[in-house]
């Protein structure tokens, strides 16, 4: 056998015995490693979040108004780049499924969606272009073929379906406008590319939609909604990598919400829920409070559970959600067989940390504070999913989203 490696792709050639046949047995050991190349060049993109490759990570901003850029290290150190300015109040961020485009949504008026181009050397954004939003959209996110891009808006209860070219240019108007239950606070698709959900916030629920990916059309399923329980607040959610289970953050209880996805159908069944606060606090359960001047920035109440974002590692083990009031990150263990979280433990973080992620690696943790000028990047202890610092970093005012994406 001949090992071709190729950007950490191995590809095992069958040996090819060479003899005096007036140069075919070359001419066919050329053609297999044409062909293997050519398979290595086509797998690239697929493992470009393997463990030994750098990362780009882009924080946005609220109230500075523009977007920091980093690189993050294979071992965890990262150095800031060039900001890129934007708007006031830009916030929600997604990235192209083919890592080239970061696209970045501006709530103040006029609302509007901008696109930057990602330097594969370097990480740095080069504007693309704009597209005008039919509201305040506070959530962003795309289809697994990149030729849509989805928007929910919850001071309008509605979301958005956009078509995107093949330039990444996203459509100067939705394809097509659908009314929500009240606080649609996020909206994603499943592995399959067929199935969307929208956690309704005020209405404890989950929206459950079917997606036509060869017209860009959602309907919704039936039943169109199901139940997180009373007063839960549900907000963020996250999809494990086996596509088997749908994981639901509550902001006013500080609770994850598990739910099993019927594969032929997308249905939702709950399964059950885990505190992030286990009887060790004084904090009360939230409520439902109005955006504060349309800005959708909610006023902070000290005693108040007030959960915001949700993460599960690329290897589906270990889940973290965040609390603003108590500024601490939460982990959990996922049951691979039965969809289940066990509790692990809280790690104080940057102060009000409303959005962090995890890089493609699985290795590390970014964490960021609405009230902080400072960003830290955690180790993910792979055995048992605790966080240890390994670096604080500048941040910008009012940092809130944050995305990362493989290097390539």
């Amino acid at each position: 056998m001949a090992r071709l490696r190729c950007d950490r792709i191995l590809i095992i050639i069958p040996s090819i015995k060479l003899s005096h046949d007036g140069g075919r047995s070359e001419t066919m050991l050329m053609k297999t490693l044409t062909r293997a190349v050519a398979l290595a060049a086509l797998l690239a993109p697929a493992f470009a979040g393997s463990a030994d490759a750098d990362s780009f990570v882009y924080v946005s901003n609220a109230k500075d108004g523009n977007i920091s850029t980093y690189r993050l290290h294979e071992d965890g150190r990262l150095d800031p780049g060039k900001s890129v300015d934007v708007a006031p109040l830009v916030m929600p961020m997604t990235v192209h499924p083919d890592h080239t485009i970061l696209y970045a949504g501006v709530r103040s008026e006029p609302f509007r969606l901008k696109a930057y181009r990602i330097d594969p050397g370097t990480g740095g954004l080069s504007p693309l272009g704009e597209t005008p939003l039919p509201n305040n959209m506070l959530y962003l996110s795309m289809d697994r073929t990149g030729r849509y891009l989805f928007a929910a808006s919850n001071s309008s209860n509605l979301i958005a379906v956009f078509g995107v070219d093949a330039t990444g240019k996203v459509s100067d108007a939705p394809l097509q406008v659908v009314s929500t239950a009240n606080y649609p606070h996020a909206i994603r698709i499943d592995a399959d590319n067929r199935y969307l959900y929208v956690p309704t916030l005020a209405a404890n629920g989950v929206e459950q939609l079917t997606f036509d990916a060869a017209g860009g059309k959602v309907a919704y399923n039936t039943p169109e909604r199901v139940s997180t329980g009373d007063e839960k607040g549900p907000r963020h959610f996250v999809i494990s990598p086996d596509n088997r289970q749908l994981y639901v953050v509550s902001q006013f209880r500080g609770e994850v919400i598990a739910f099993s996805i019927d594969a032929a159908t997308g249905r939702l069944t709950r399964i059950g829920e885990v505190s992030g606060l286990p009887g060790n606090t004084d904090l009360h359960p939230g409520q439902e409070r109005p955006p504060v001047s349309g800005q959708g920035v909610l006023p902070p109440d000290p005693k108040a559970i007030w959960a915001a974002d949700i993460h599960i590692t690329p290897d589906g083990r270990f889940v973290y959600m965040s609390e603003r009031t108590t500024s601490q990150l939460i982990g959990f263990r996922r049951d691979e067989k039965t969809g289940q979280l066990t509790y692990l433990g809280a790690t104080q973080t940057e102060a009000q940390p409303r959005g962090f992620a995890i890089d493609p690696s699985g290795r590390y943790l970014v964490a960021t504070g609405e009230k902080s000028d400072q960003l830290t990047v955690y180790a993910i202890n792979s055995e048992d999913g605790t966080l240890a610092a390994r670096g604080r970093y500048p941040a910008g005012k009012g940092a809130n989203w944050v995305e990362i994406v493989a290097a390539h």
